[in-house]
């Protein structure tokens, strides 16, 4: 249930990270501990990869789906990464924080940009690995990319860990236990800012005898 002490309106965390720093196992770590954070579930036009459900990992759909929702502006932020389409639904996230729910996006530094544009007391949250070698290391794991798209996801997030300066928190991704309690911190902590307090909570329980 949203927390009636706060402001009804739920608090907007965004993470992003390169491919392969383990953002997506952090963020499902954190919904595991703390099930009523609401994730924002990406429209996106690549193919599933195995084990991924639709409408719960992403909501797959054609590009031309994607590129008629971009055109009625139905996305809060929507970008091409690596060949393909991911876009956040505008109306997924105003329902959510609406009914005074936290919610989470992990999206990539592009999508970042736009919703700091749009929301800007959102919560950026950036994930590091421990080194690049570590990172090839992951992503070579996976069995899923050639040796190419490695290369080039590597050199893509050089790019994007510069961007590590326009966010709130960094945390480095050496040891996953370690990182969704990082993050779980975070929170909590953003939770208990007196910008995010009730006011009418506040002088309904405390305050009403007061003159």
């Amino acid at each position: 249930m949203p927390h009636t002490k706060r402001n009804t309106q739920g608090n907007l965390i965004v993470i992003s990270a390169p491919s392969g720093a383990g953002k997506t196992s952090i963020r499902q770590g954190l919904c595991e501990l703390m099930p009523e954070i609401k994730h924002s579930v990406s429209f996106t036009t690549r193919q599933p990869r195995q084990g991924e459900i639709d409408g719960v990992d992403y909501s797959f759909i054609s590009k031309a789906e994607f590129m008629t929702m971009v055109e009625t502006g139905d996305f809060l932020e929507w970008a091409e990464v690596h060949g393909n389409m991911y876009g956040t639904s505008k109306k997924r996230i105003e329902e959510t924080r609406a009914q005074g729910f936290d919610m989470i996006l992990d999206i990539d530094v592009q999508g970042a940009r736009q919703v700091k544009a749009a929301i800007p007391d959102t919560v950026f949250v950036f994930i590091l690995p421990p080194s690049l070698a570590e990172l090839r290391q992951r992503l070579s794991f996976r069995n899923s990319d050639s040796e190419e798209v490695i290369n080039r996801r590597l050199n893509k997030a050089t790019a994007e860990i510069v961007e590590y300066i326009n966010y709130n928190y960094v945390i480095v991704n050496d040891d996953l236990k370690g990182a969704i309690g990082e993050l779980v911190s975070i929170v909590k902590a953003e939770r208990a800012r007196v910008s995010k307090i009730n006011e009418d909570w506040i002088k309904e329980n405390f305050l009403g005898g007061l003159k």
